[in-house]
């Protein structure tokens, strides 16, 4: 715990100094740096509705960040979590739309997550393959399987499962409300799960099962990469390729593993939006999670506990940028975006100073 907290010293450090330049980026345009911070605490933490849009955006992050982290820690850049989650949605949705119609929602919902989470492993497992097998750079293989993802799932969405005369690029929705009651596949959201217990969380917000998934995500993760032999060895492959294979540990194994355990995690983002939000495949539905997950894990320091940590930052800038743009007289929701860059920014340059220390060293 004592390494974990060092570890996360620096990225807190970064995170303070980089609201303090924000703050500055603030008063340069003239407007007030204490109002644009009030703004961002109030709206994202200051209500129920504001902590559950928080940790609604933050949901996606968690998956996201925790499927870089894991490829991070076998020495692999896994770009490819947007294409990864897009294609996992797109055969969430599509298990709900050709299930027969007799068959339980609930079995209907439990083969859809199946799917989001087979069909993420398969799309980042074949950068893997080709990584294990030739050689070829995983950062090269995703940033393609990206696109590849994109037009394949446009293309089915738009020609065989789109409603006829819709002008959203859109399935058809695998769940629907009848009478006051949402029939089809899906998960709860935390409205019905919370309900029992005596707690009135707002039926509104969109804060589902998912969220816990990501929790349960996270210890799983730790477990797994600190608790258990594979997960030692694909730790040993990322700090020393030759020194694991000395010592028998196959890189090539490893490497596949890593890759599908990573489009794994990528692919419970389709869950989140599909079976707990939109009830069908949305084109577009992702706000660039694969790629903000990237700075979600260099942030969190690939530890699941830092994961959690970061994405409910990044959660809550994304929860507070619209209130942010709406009643500051000069800044803009982009003040967001140049935020988050400015605080990746400080973690690299941390980075970098530790390389210099070990060659000076």
């Amino acid at each position: 715990m004592k390494k974990l907290l060092r570890e996360l010293t620096f990225p807190l450090l970064a995170v303070v100094a980089a609201f303090l330049v924000g703050g500055v980026i603030v008063w340069i345009v003239g407007d007030s740096p204490l109002l644009v911070y009030n703004l961002f605490f109030t709206s994202a933490f200051g209500s129920v509705d504001g902590i559950g849009y928080t940790l609604f955006y933050a949901t996606p992050l968690i998956f996201t960040g925790l499927a870089v982290a894991v490829a991070f820690k076998c020495g692999l850049f896994n770009i490819g979590a947007e294409g990864q989650l897009v294609a996992a949605a797109f055969a969430t949705a599509w298990v709900g739309l050709v299930a027969p119609e007799g068959w339980p929602a609930i079995l209907v919902a439990l083969l859809a997550m199946l799917a989001a989470v087979v069909v993420g492993g398969v799309w980042a497992g074949i950068p893997g393959v080709l990584k294990a097998r030739f050689g070829a750079h995983e950062v090269i293989t995703t940033i393609m399987m990206n696109f590849i993802a994109a037009g394949i799932v446009s293309y089915l969405t738009q020609y065989h499962y789109r409603k006829q005369g819709d002008p959203i690029l859109e399935t058809l929705p695998i769940a629907e409300m009848k009478d006051g009651v949402l029939t089809g596949p899906h998960i709860p959201r935390m409205h019905d799960l919370l309900a029992p217990l005596g707690i009135n969380f707002p039926e509104r917000l969109p804060l589902n099962l998912a969220f816990l998934f990501a929790l349960a995500a996270c210890a799983l993760v730790y477990v797994f990469l600190w608790k258990t032999k594979w997960g030692y060895e694909l730790r040993a492959v990322g700090l020393n390729p030759s020194a694991a294979e000395y010592g028998g540990i196959s890189i090539a194994r490893n490497t596949v593993m890593a890759m599908a355990l990573s489009g794994m995690l990528a692919g419970m983002v389709g869950i989140n939006d599909v079976l707990g939000y939109r009830y069908r495949y949305y084109d577009g539905f992702s706000a660039g999670y694969g790629f903000t997950g990237i700075a979600v894990a260099l942030l969190g320091r690939n530890h699941p506990v830092g994961v959690l940590l970061a994405a409910l930052l990044f959660g809550a800038l994304a929860r507070s940028q619209l209130f942010i743009d709406i009643f500051t007289n000069k800044v803009s929701k982009d003040w967001v975006v140049i935020l988050q860059a400015i605080i990746i920014l400080f973690v690299a340059c941390e980075a970098v100073f530790r390389m210099k220390s070990k060659r000076s060293g």
